[in-house]
């Protein structure tokens, strides 16, 4: 689930909708943008050079690129990539990497599983699907954009009838991970119950980010994290430290069983 900061996924457009919500949907009708995964190896490597400008340009990360350009690994192969494009321009602007259970029973484990310790997790697999490299072109980062990412994941999840959704909620590192620890301090009520916790194989340091300290940095909830509470996710264990995005990773679980029905038949709605 990894994103740089983007507006909170929009969950109505109507009289209750926020004005940054309202503004979202009237930038969707103007710039005429539609969802749907990727139909040939072309559309894919657009996926895949939009994630390369965003985690590798804007936001650092050190990637290991067989093609200049162009963020790939051995997962890509065995993942749907769900992408929105602007149609009056043609350019893939919004990308979502789903995994699905039987893709990661072929490849031998979840990408999340190079983080974390998803033992607790095993009863859920056949039911359990992946979502990363979550990005947004820095030109169209509006709650359109984010909201038909979402209509077009919560299709394919009620389309394929699968249960649960895992992944990983970034937050920036460059202040040390002080922000880090203080979010995962914030988010202790949205804590999944024990059976479904999972723990980090690169833990970050939070006894050494002192809770005084981490108070006085900015805890502010990024907007996919928020919109994943909203939906229902739980974190479900303490955060990772991943370098080569210096990031710090909560794994947060949604069970669609948890999924507001008003969201789902929003979401269904907007990627029709």
């Amino acid at each position: 689930m990894t994103t740089p900061a983007n507006p909170s996924p929009s969950p109505l457009h109507g009289a209750d909708a926020t004005p940054l919500e309202q503004a979202g949907h009237a930038a969707r009708q103007r710039r005429h943008l539609s969802v749907g995964l990727t139909r040939s190896p072309r559309e894919i490597e657009e996926a895949q050079r939009l994630r390369y400008r965003v985690f590798a340009q804007e936001m650092g990360a050190n990637l290991q690129c067989r093609t200049p350009g162009v963020d790939q690994d051995m997962f890509d192969a065995h993942c749907e990539h769900l992408v929105v494009r602007d149609e009056d321009s043609g350019e893939v602007v919004g990308t979502y990497r789903i995994l699905s259970p039987e893709a990661a029973r072929k490849i031998g484990n979840y990408y999340t599983e190079g983080e974390f310790d998803l033992t607790r997790l095993q009863h859920l697999r056949p039911k359990l699907v992946e979502v990363g490299r979550s990005c947004v072109h820095p030109d169209y980062r509006s709650g359109a954009t984010i909201t038909l990412l979402w209509s077009g994941l919560s299709r394919f999840m009620l389309e394929n009838g699968y249960d649960y959704l895992i992944g990983c909620a970034s937050v920036s590192m460059a202040d040390g991970g002080f922000a880090a620890a203080a979010l995962y301090h914030r988010l202790t009520e949205h804590m999944s119950p024990l059976e479904y916790r999972v723990f980090p194989r690169v833990p970050l340091p939070l006894d050494a980010l002192s809770r005084e300290a981490a108070a006085s940095s900015e805890a502010l909830v990024p907007p996919l994290v928020k919109g994943y509470l909203r939906a229902g996710a739980w974190v479900c264990g303490e955060p990772a430290w991943d370098p080569d995005f210096n990031t710090a990773d909560l794994p947060v679980l949604l069970p669609m069983s948890r999924v507001d029905a008003r969201y789902a038949k929003h979401f269904l709605k907007s990627g029709a």
